[in-house]
C-alpha cells in the first residue's frame, strides 16, 4: 500500500481501525464508521488527512439533506435578482453553479480526504441516491451540460451513530468497521495523548469511576471518551486531588447530563 495509516500523536487508533482504514484506500472504496457517540469517529478523518498529509473536506448531514447538496446548487434566485439589476454575465449559467462537498472533492486538484458526517440523519433513500456517485466517481451538470469527473479519487469516510439502518446495497460498497468503546488501557493512552503529564493516580481514579459510571444498569447516557477527557482536563484546573474524587464526584456534570442519570448516580454511589 502506498498510503497507510498509523494514527498520530494526537489519535490513538487501534490495529484493527489502522487496517479498516488502509484497506479502504487500498481497495478505493469508502470507509463507513460505526460506533458510540464520543467514540472519535468525526476525529479520525482529521487524524486520517493529519497522517498522510491532505486536506480535508467536511460534509456534515442533517434531516433535511439531499444527496443533489453534495453534488452542485443552481442559484436561480442570485441569478433572478441579477437579471432584475441589470448585472453583466447573466446569460452564464456557469457563474451561479455552486460546487458542494462532494463537488470539491471531485474538483479537487489534489486527493483530499472528504468526511461524510452523520450520515443516518437524513432520510432512508439518500444514501442510495448516492451510489452512482462513489461508484463512478463522477456525475452531470444538466444546466451547463458539464460533468465533474474526480480528478483524483477521494478518500471517502462515513461515520454513522446507527439511528436507522443503511440500505443494503450501500453497505455493499463500504468497507465497515465498528469502533468498539476502549478498554482502560487503551484508554489511559488515549487520556495521556491530551494531557500527559496527568498525575497516574488522579488518572487511575478517574477511570475507576468512570468505568462503573458506564457500568449502572440504568444510566440512560453513559458518559463518553470526550467526557472523560474534559472531566480530567476540570480536575486538573479545580487543583482536585486523587483522593476526593471517589467519595465526592467532583465536577461529575461534566460526565453526566441527564437529571434522572444523577439521581441513579446518588442511588449507586456505594458502589464507588
Amino acid at each position: 500500500m502506498e498510503q497507510t495509516f498509523q494514527g498520530t500523536t494526537s489519535y490513538v487508533a487501534s490495529k484493527e481501525l489502522m487496517d479498516s482504514v488502509n484497506i479502504a484506500i487500498a481497495l478505493k472504496k469508502p470507509l463507513l464508521i460505526k460506533g458510540e457517540p464520543g467514540t472519535g469517529k468525526t476525529m479520525l478523518a482529521e487524524a486520517v488527512a493529519n497522517s498522510l498529509g491532505k486536506k480535508m473536506l467536511i460534509w456534515n448531514i442533517k434531516s433535511t439533506t439531499k444527496a443533489q447538496d453534495g453534488l452542485y446548487m443552481y442559484d436561480t434566485i442570485q441569478r433572478l435578482y441579477d437579471g432584475q439589476f441589470g448585472e453583466e454575465g447573466v446569460d452564464d449559467i456557469a457563474r451561479y453553479i455552486k460546487l458542494g462537498k462532494l463537488g470539491d472533492a471531485f474538483d479537487s486538484d489534489e486527493q483530499v480526504i472528504l468526511l461524510i458526517d452523520e450520515i443516518d440523519k437524513a432520510d432512508l433513500e439518500f444514501p442510495n441516491d448516492l451510489l452512482w456517485e462513489l461508484d463512478q466517481m463522477e456525475f452531470y451538470i444538466h444546466e451547463t451540460k458539464r460533468t465533474v469527473k474526480a480528478k483524483h479519487r477521494p478518500i471517502v469516510i462515513i461515520t454513522s451513530n446507527a439511528e436507522k439502518e443503511l440500505p443494503d446495497a450501500f453497505l455493499r460498497r463500504c468497507i465497515f468497521h465498528y469502533i468498539d468503546f476502549p478498554e482502560k488501557e487503551l484508554m489511559a493512552e488515549i487520556v495521556k495523548t491530551h494531557f500527559p503529564n496527568v498525575e497516574e493516580a488522579l488518572l487511575q481514579n478517574v477511570m475507576d469511576v468512570f468505568y462503573k459510571i458506564r457500568e449502572i444498569r440504568d444510566i440512560r447516557k453513559k458518559p463518553s471518551t470526550s467526557e472523560l477527557i474534559d472531566w480530567v482536563n476540570a480536575l486538573q484546573i479545580g487543583g482536585i486531588s486523587a483522593d476526593r474524587i471517589r467519595s465526592e464526584l467532583p465536577f461529575v456534570g461534566v460526565v453526566i447530563k441527564k437529571d434522572e442519570d444523577l439521581e441513579t448516580l446518588k442511588q449507586n454511589k456505594d458502589k464507588f
